[in-house]
């Protein structure tokens, strides 16, 4: 991207670097053939987060990264961005009369998990290998074409031809909850009827899997009780996050910014 198309962003005074902002661009969507979408973009994000920077500063903030993972810790800039707002923004909990009648507009929308009891047949390959990604695409292809055509023969499809230990139960996998399997194999889940078989083979990191949706568990409408503090957490998060909105909306309202429309792309 030629940042010398793009005027320099200055807020309240400094001058932030255009290859910060080209290296944010990558982070940001933009139709095909409109770079200065992203980075517009990028430069409103970093415009935001340099006033932060200032705010934090101009309170006397210090940073204290915090581990946010085995080993791994909060930039400086990240920990006085979070203090900042520890400091600012204040929600309290919602009120017992809110929490009831977030629930009472549709109880039906808690409900316990789904339990999904599924079979499969794995194709298995390193996706990162392109040739063995293809030869293992095809090879599911056509086992998706034999288990569509033929439904009653999936068990034995699985016996003689799945990757998986599973084979000798004819693909069964048993019962499934949410988080039991990749993030890949689960999206397809959610999407099956019972006794539906996926129409086309599902990439994850292990292979190429046809999969058939054995019983869908039913599920129940869990009682106020059982849902009340996940309604109240979000809740006070919703509460928090229009909080930090208006803080921001607030310091870019009182700042000095050329170089960039602040206006929501």
């Amino acid at each position: 991207m030629a940042t010398a198309l793009f005027p320099d962003l200055v807020v309240n005074g400094e001058v932030v670097p255009q290859i910060r902002i080209a290296a944010e661009a990558q982070n940001h969507e933009a139709p095909k053939g409109k770079p200065g979408v992203a980075w517009r973009k990028a430069a409103q994000a970093l415009a935001i987060r340099t006033l932060m920077l200032q705010e934090a500063a101009r309170r006397g903030l210090v940073a204290d990264p915090a581990e946010i993972g085995p080993g791994r810790f909060e930039t400086e800039e990240e920990a006085l961005i979070r203090g900042l707002l520890d400091a600012v923004i204040t929600v309290a909990p919602p009120e017992e009369a809110a929490i009831d009648a977030e629930w009472r507009k549709d109880p039906a929308r808690f409900r316990t998990p789904p339990l999904w009891e599924v079979s499969h047949i794995l194709v298995a390959c390193d996706p990162r290998d392109k040739a063995a990604r293809e030869s293992a695409r095809s090879r599911a292809a056509g086992l998706t074409s034999l288990a569509l055509e033929t439904p009653d023969s999936f068990a034995k499809l699985a016996r003689h031809n799945s990757d998986c230990g599973s084979r000798s139960n004819g693909g069964a996998l048993g019962q499934l909850g949410p988080g039991d399997t990749v993030p890949e194999f689960e999206a397809a889940l959610r999407r099956l009827a019972e006794a539906e078989i996926t129409p086309e083979p599902v990439l994850t990191r292990h292979g190429y899997h046809v999969i058939r949706m054995d019983a869908l568990g039913p599920r129940r409408v869990l009682p106020y009780s059982a849902v009340r503090q996940k309604i109240s957490d979000a809740m006070e998060k919703a509460a928090w996050t229009e909080a930090a909105r208006a803080f921001v909306t607030n310091l870019v309202e009182a700042a000095r910014i050329t170089g960039t429309d602040m206006r929501p792309v």
